[in-house]
């Protein structure tokens, strides 16, 4: 009895979803190797595709970092408007933007490497842009829901960017250095300055 030959199997992805996964492959990327890992060859293989795909579906690599950052910031607004509510203490408040899972220690050298692009890549700045723009009215809407609670007026736009700032860097030096900077120092560090902030406000 002879055998029948298989015909070779191809896989069908639809094109949203090629680009999900270069997106995707890209990121494993840089957490691996920072803005050095990201090569085409590296996202090809990582993604398992050809190399004009990249082209295909993104024009060039800058527009692919750009993508990329409208991903990650997009679950990042995605996770906080899930946990937006009228915050009843200044925990709440400090775990609604600790707790997102995209500030752990395996995605360092992925902000890194998108922060230190920001400002030589114009599309990347347009998506920076927009995105802080729009994750600090989460914050700015949470931080004036609790100041209205507590009865103290604050201007909840300076202080959503305080935070912010606040906790990149804590995040930041926690993930350099543990032993330095412990995670929960970094939250009680930040409790600390918005309990200042926001009950020594009238």
């Amino acid at each position: 009895m002879t055998k029948k030959a298989m015909a070779p199997k191809f896989e069908r992805i639809a094109p949203d979803e090629r680009r999900a996964r270069l997106i995707e492959a890209s990121i494993t990327c840089l957490a691996k190797g920072g803005i050095q890992g990201f090569t085409v060859d590296n996202i090809c293989h990582e993604a398992g595709t050809s190399r004009g795909l990249i082209t295909h579906h993104f024009g060039s690599k800058n527009a692919l970092l750009a993508a990329i950052y409208a991903s990650i910031y997009g679950k990042v607004l995605e996770n906080v408007a899930r946990s937006e509510m009228t915050p009843q203490s200044i925990d709440e408040l400090v775990e609604m933007i600790f707790g997102d899972s995209f500030l752990s220690r395996e995605y360092l050298n992925v902000w890194l490497a998108l922060w230190g692009e920001i400002a030589v890549n114009p599309a990347l700045q347009v998506e920076h842009r927009k995105n802080y723009a729009l994750y600090r009215e989460h914050i700015a809407r949470a931080i004036s829901a609790f100041a209205r609670g507590k009865g103290v007026k604050v201007d909840s736009y300076d202080v959503a960017t305080i935070l912010i700032s606040l906790v990149d860097g804590l995040w930041l030096e926690q993930c350099i250095d543990q032993s330095l900077l412990s995670l929960d120092r970094a939250k009680d560090l930040c409790r600390r300055t918005l309990s200042a902030v926001l009950m020594g406000s009238t």
